[in-house]
């Protein structure tokens, strides 16, 4: 696996609350340098980013972000308002207090809400695993294949863990065949990133993978 077919998997992330517009534009300038899937940045930011980059970089933003308990109508005004901005993905964090009170009809119904508002749009769900209980994950595996998501997605980043080998391995047993999974938190090396592309996940949420892949994107890892 080349370094440019892994970085074709990165969502080259920056969501940490102090990040400045020069910080901002030097992540889209790397993401169209080195091919990133795209750039994920702060909703306040999208609408600036759309403008300066347009549609060379691909723009995802974050929803309910990072504790996910904003009603559901919160979370689709928020929504909506990202993708007048120009952005093309939407990471929405689940409700976990839904989660934990076991509603999971109600959780259900929030993605399919968010995917309507999303329409063609990709819609990423982040149900934040460490968290949750294994019954939990896999309910939630149900949730986001009946909600018509696009993606189930491990962590938002922002939690005490991150993705794990584990959690890839039970997402495959329990996703229906067309969601796809996107591993984030604490992917911080190449024979990580690789891994996780080799078990299954089409998207990587990373802030670290251009930093350790530029000038080495002809490499075999």
């Amino acid at each position: 696996m080349k370094g440019s077919e892994i970085l074709a998997h990165v969502d080259h992330t920056l969501l940490r609350p102090t990040a400045t517009w020069k910080e901002i534009k030097t992540l889209g300038e790397e993401a169209r340098r080195y091919r990133t899937a795209s750039v994920c940045i702060p909703a306040g930011y999208v609408a600036r980013f759309h403008d300066a980059f347009g549609a060379s970089v691909p723009i995802c933003t974050v929803i309910g972000f990072p504790l996910g308990y904003d009603t559901t109508e919160t979370k689709i005004s928020a929504a909506r308002q990202a993708i007048a901005d120009g952005a093309e993905e939407i990471d929405a964090v689940v409700s976990l207090t839904d989660v934990k009170n076991g509603d999971f009809p109600k959780v259900t119904a929030e993605i399919a809400a968010l995917k309507n508002a999303a329409e063609e749009r990709i819609l990423k769900i982040i149900v934040e695993t460490c968290y949750l209980t294994e019954k939990e994950k896999i309910a939630l595996c149900q949730c986001v294949t009946e909600g018509d998501a696009d993606f189930i997605k491990t962590s938002t980043g922002f939690a005490p863990a991150g993705a794990t080998h584990e959690d890839i391995a039970l997402f495959r047993r329990h996703i229906g065949p067309k969601v796809r999974i996107k591993a984030a938190g604490g992917i911080r090396t190449i024979a990580h990133m690789k891994r996780y592309l080799e078990e299954g996940c089409q998207r990587l949420g990373c802030s670290a993978a251009v930093g350790l892949l530029q000038g080495r994107e002809n490499e075999d890892f």
